[in-house]
């Protein structure tokens, strides 16, 4: 499969991670019904930490592959992304097994002493053989990013989604019996076996691709030319700008890594100080992270998919020297995750109790997710923009904004999260305050950087039309009753309200029938 342009690139991840997004609905409606928000709690609990693990391993090792394969390939040089995949598959395996035997000897150590509930123990023993799979998998995709080739990184997930689902709740229900730290343990491995799925799709897609590739490359290519000495001074090279491009990306995701996993230890410890018992906090940091947020983060796919392809386009712009493209592209990438993602902001906000009904069961976590859909719109457009400062090489400055953001929070978690009267409420303030501090810096970092200039018109009318949609949606749920069963009620409201964001935004210029023309449907030029 040859190259795909920029926007057929995002659109076949964007496909791949809105079904996967729907598909991930299923475990986090069913999940609760089944082990319970305490049981969720002790499943988010423990994630935090395997990410810290997966982002010491990967965190810039796929984003370097990229980019250097991207080049590359440019070049004509199929043999050095090659040589550039097995350098980068030695180092996160050699950092996979450090960790995960790090990991299974402070299993104990982590789940009693740091965290407050030693329940999770069961569901850390169960995430470390993830470590390593997920550490080769991201390899892969790497590679296959920087060939802009994302159909395999789309297959791959699609089917870990699929396969992971089924055995989270199979195995947690098989596991209920004993106890819900079992069947939380027992969700946590059915996502490992999900990520070997996922892992083996990949592999599969990488050797029939070189098989046809070795195909097409000249008999006597340069690589064969090669003596030893200079192969060797080639994978020390290879090596160092890896390195190079890695470790201050690495340590960008660390930040936010790290404040992940502070937040859960910090929430649960101030909840506690707050008077809270520690199954209630669990459970409520569980509907927090298990259910609110993920329901928050379902249409930033679209920004999650303009990022991952916004790297290798940007790098390439970027070595040609290429200002007006890298310009048009984040145009392009800003416009899209504002507009799509403001009308899901509005809905969330305006009928957040029938959705998180209709979903959960109950309305419970509905204040939460309306107090937090407002501010939705700094999470979608803040992933493009972090993209943009890797791909610029400027790693640093996106690892001060996150770090600044992080400091910030946990510090405002630990003052108000810790008060009887805030309480969880507390800690989604903290979460608020640091996507929108976070957002800012990025934008002004890669304003400054490109002398780029937003366009404030598309954010005007952006706002204009959330408004008259809310308006409506709101006017349509409430007054003009067509069922009186709860989801078609919702669905009608729903539908009526996205129609009238469609129209106001087409009327305003927000959005035109030629924006179709770039889509590959239409359009099957690059």
């Amino acid at each position: 499969m040859n190259k795909q342009s920029f926007i057929q690139g995002t659109l076949i991840l964007l496909a791949a991670g809105i079904l996967n997004r729907l598909l991930g609905f299923i475990p986090r409606i069913a999940l609760p019904r089944i082990i319970g928000a305490e049981g969720v709690g002790l499943y988010q609990l423990g994630y935090p930490f395997f990410i810290v693990l997966i982002t010491l391993i990967t965190g810039g090792i796929p984003l370097a592959i990229a980019k250097m394969v991207a080049e590359a390939e440019g070049e004509q040089r199929p043999d050095r992304s090659r040589q550039i995949l097995r350098t980068g598959l030695a180092l996160s395996l050699g950092l996979g097994v450090v960790f995960t035997t790090l990991a299974l000897l402070g299993a104990s150590w982590v789940s009693t002493v740091i965290l407050t509930d030693s329940r999770v123990y069961y569901t850390f023993i169960g995430m470390t053989p993830m470590i390593g799979i997920v550490a080769v998998s991201s390899v892969y995709r790497g590679y296959f990013q920087g060939r802009q080739n994302m159909i395999p990184s789309a297959l791959s997930s699609v089917l870990e989604t699929v396969i992971r689902i089924f055995f989270m709740l199979w195995f947690s229900w098989i596991l209920l019996p004993k106890g819900i730290a079992f069947a939380a343990a027992g969700a946590m491995l059915g996502v490992t076996v999900g990520e070997i799925a996922g892992m083996l799709v990949l592999l599969w897609q990488y050797f029939s691709i070189i098989k046809r590739d070795k195909k097409k490359e000249p008999a006597h290519s340069s690589s064969e030319e090669l003596t030893q000495k200079t192969i060797l001074e080639y994978k020390g090279s290879v090596l160092y700008r890896m390195l190079g491009i890695s470790v201050p990306v690495t340590a960008g995701r660390l930040v936010g890594s790290f404040s992940y996993l502070l937040e859960s230890i910090i929430t649960a410890r101030s909840l506690a100080l707050a008077g809270i018992a520690t199954a209630a906090a669990t459970a409520q940091y569980g509907a927090l992270q298990g259910m609110v947020i993920p329901l928050l983060l379902l249409p930033g796919v679209l920004s999650s998919s303009l990022a991952v392809s916004l790297v290798p386009s940007l790098s390439e712009a970027a070595a040609q020297h290429d200002q007006s493209t890298i310009h048009k592209r984040m145009h392009q990438a800003l416009r899209l995750a504002l507009v799509t993602g403001a009308p899901f902001a509005v809905l969330m906000y305006i009928l957040a109790d029938p959705l998180c009904s209709l979903l959960y069961g109950n309305a419970d976590t509905a204040p939460m997710l309306r107090m937090m859909a407002p501010f939705a719109l700094f999470l979608y457009v803040q992933a493009p923009l972090q993209a943009a400062l890797q791909a610029l090489n400027r790693p640093g400055r996106a690892l001060l904004n996150t770090l600044v953001g992080a400091i910030i929070k946990i510090i405002l978690i630990l003052v108000l999260a810790s008060r009887p009267e805030y309480g969880i409420y507390g800690a989604i303030i903290a979460i608020i305050v640091n996507s929108i501090l976070v957002t800012l810096l990025h934008g002004y970092s890669v304003i400054s950087l490109i002398s780029f200039s937003l366009k404030v018109s598309d954010i005007v009318k952006t706002g204009v039309a959330m408004i008259i949609m809310g308006a409506g949606q709101r006017y349509v749920y409430t007054s003009i009753p067509i069922s009186n069963t709860h989801w078609i009620q919702f669905l009608f409201a729903a539908s009526i309200g996205v129609i009238i964001y469609l129209g106001i935004a087409y009327i305003s210029g927000l959005i035109s029938l030629r924006d179709l023309n770039r889509l590959p449907p239409f359009n099957r030029k690059r």
